[in-house]
């Protein structure tokens, strides 16, 4: 068995590499993986612009981790249970 990387794009599968030793139309099965790692090049961020942005949002990152943020966790399931209210605000 070999496993070898690759992005989903267009219906079709890009691999990183090119397999080694593998016969043409030797059959495959594809897993679907969920990453929460963000592809900055697809983002067109390079290797340079993502060190500024890093060295930017540093302080933020550490103040998102404490504890007292978890509530925004999950702010959008979590914002759909509230309901609006609206204000009147009388002039006098």
């Amino acid at each position: 068995m070999t496993s070898v990387e690759g992005t989903y794009r267009n219906g079709r599968v890009e691999l990183t590499e090119q397999p080694t030793d593998i016969d043409e139309g030797t059959q495959v099965i594809v897993t679907f993986m969920r990453s929460s790692e963000i592809d900055l090049a697809s983002q067109g961020i390079n290797k340079a612009q993502a060190e500024i942005l890093r060295s930017h949002l540093g302080n933020f990152a550490d103040e998102w981790d404490t504890p007292e943020m978890s509530i925004y966790d999950n702010y959008e399931a979590v914002k759909k249970n509230f309901k609006p209210i609206s204000l009147r605000l009388d002039s006098d």
